[in-house]
């Protein structure tokens, strides 16, 4: 190799180490924001159920049109196969913020400390 060669490529990398510079962080997401983003997340999902209760709808009629039709003929369908199962409609329940269920208030301000015994490591006192 010659010597502008190893030159262009020491110049490459470095320009490469410094096009991979750390990007900000993005900022935090609203609660509006926040709320949206969850309600898209579990529309998504029930999508995902929507498009398999259609595929196994269509894996049904295949296997009956194939028993009616082809070398099948005579013979059932195994009955082993789990039933289609509906998603039904579309329903999103937002979640309860933490403030609104407790979760960060404790159930009631302590009175004592938590056990009258001594540290494991603490010198007994003496008595006289």
């Amino acid at each position: 190799m010659s010597i502008q060669k190893i030159a262009i490529a020491v110049g490459l990398l470095a320009a490469a180490t410094l096009a991979q510079a750390k990007l900000p962080a993005p900022p935090p997401l609203t609660p509006e924001a926040a709320a949206k983003a969850d309600e898209a997340k579990a529309k998504a999902a029930y999508n995902t159920k929507v498009d398999a209760y259609k595929l196994c709808k269509a894996m049904d009629k295949a296997a009956a049109n194939y028993f009616k039709t082809t070398a099948g003929a005579g013979k059932q369908p195994s009955a082993g196969a789990p039933a289609c199962t509906d998603p039904g409609p579309f329903s999103y329940v937002p979640p309860k913020p933490a403030e609104a269920a407790g979760a960060h208030s404790p159930a009631a301000p302590a009175t004592s400390p938590p056990s009258n015994q001594a540290p494991a490591g603490a010198p007994t006192p003496k008595k006289p």
